[in-house]
């Protein structure tokens, strides 16, 4: 029954950690509430107190056990610490090396760790290193993208890895209903990580223009245009907005630190001035021409057709796979 017992939550969905503070405690304790597994996202810089104060801001708003996901691209050390402190259910952690180390520590102090994974060398570092799930993300994916491949091939590859070890393999990228949830499960998976899908919810913390652009637009590109000064190497996918297809062919020498600001926003614990080609996603506080700013999405965004709760999201997903598997598979 892959739709639940995935890390001992009732639900085989996982939201996963937009940022850089899309999913805040409001979505994450809607999700956990719901039964899912719910991932708040760690700022992308040292800011240890003010993330203790979002993890406490969230268990004000749900009993549940959720997460923390953290870009070890950057710096984070005191973050991770005091993730492990306040005892969260699950650190998640992408871009970057998830280490036997960095495994112990988290297991140490009663927390589980899973990594996500872009390739089939990276999951075979993850399971020589021990970690309690790996999240396999396809190239489909919203955002910023590690891996080259497809997940319709890379999925069973990292199934077959793992093997009869107990370690749950989770599905990213292009998955927003429960075909996609069916499909990863008949791959092997044992579970999904939805982020489009999360994103168009009235609890995310996405601004109501981004949101308004998932359910308009269907297709997405993938391309380096966005955040090249501040994270360069790391392409994203990104919704096909009028501006992104006025921009897409950007010289690559060119990037976002001798553009005009055009926009101001509050993120996480921090004023900030975003400037044209950064890679900052529009979240409620943004002002500015905020049609001319990264908007990451995935494949799947042209089969989301309305914002939804998030309890709602994962009430359908659950119900439709098991009617979608009643139906088919039995």
């Amino acid at each position: 029954m892959g739709w639940r017992g995935l890390l001992g939550f009732e639900y085989g969905i996982v939201q996963a950690p937009l940022g850089p503070d899309i999913s805040g405690p409001e979505l994450v304790a809607a999700v956990a509430n719901a039964g899912g597994l719910a991932l708040l996202r760690a700022p992308d810089w040292e800011s240890p107190d003010y993330l203790r104060e979002l993890i406490r801001r969230t268990r004000t708003l749900t009993d549940k056990p959720f997460g923390v996901g953290v870009v070890l691209a950057f710096p984070h050390e005191q973050n991770v610490k005091a993730i492990l402190e306040e005892k969260v259910a699950v650190l998640q952690v992408y871009w970057g090396e998830c280490s036997r180390e960095l495994v112990l520590q988290a297991h140490s102090a009663g927390v589980k760790i899973v990594p996500q994974i872009g390739s089939v060398e990276d999951a075979q570092k993850a399971i020589d290193a021990c970690v309690d799930g790996i999240i396999v993300q396809g190239r489909e994916a919203g955002g910023h993208v590690i891996g080259q491949e497809g997940l319709i091939s890379l999925l069973p590859r990292v199934v077959d890895l793992v093997g009869d070890r107990n370690i749950p393999v989770i599905a990213a990228g292009g998955i927003v209903d429960a075909r996609g949830y069916v499909a990863a499960l008949a791959l092997g998976a044992q579970g999904i990580c939805l982020g489009t899908r999360f994103l168009a919810t009235p609890e995310s913390n996405a601004h109501p223009t981004y949101k308004r652009k998932l359910i308009e637009l269907e297709k997405t590109e993938y391309t380096d245009v966005f955040g090249r000064a501040r994270w360069p190497g790391a392409p994203q996918r990104v919704l096909r907005t009028p501006f992104f297809n006025d921009w897409k062919s950007l010289p690559v020498h060119e990037n976002e630190v001798n553009q005009p600001i055009i926009g101001h926003a509050k993120i996480h614990d921090r004023e900030r001035e975003i400037r044209r080609f950064a890679g900052t996603v529009p979240n409620m506080s943004v002002t500015g021409d905020i049609e001319s700013m990264a908007m990451y999405a995935g494949q799947g965004v042209g089969l989301i057709k309305d914002i939804l709760p998030a309890s709602e999201v994962v009430k359908r997903l659950v119900e439709e796979a098991q009617l979608l598997i009643k139906q088919n598979f039995q």
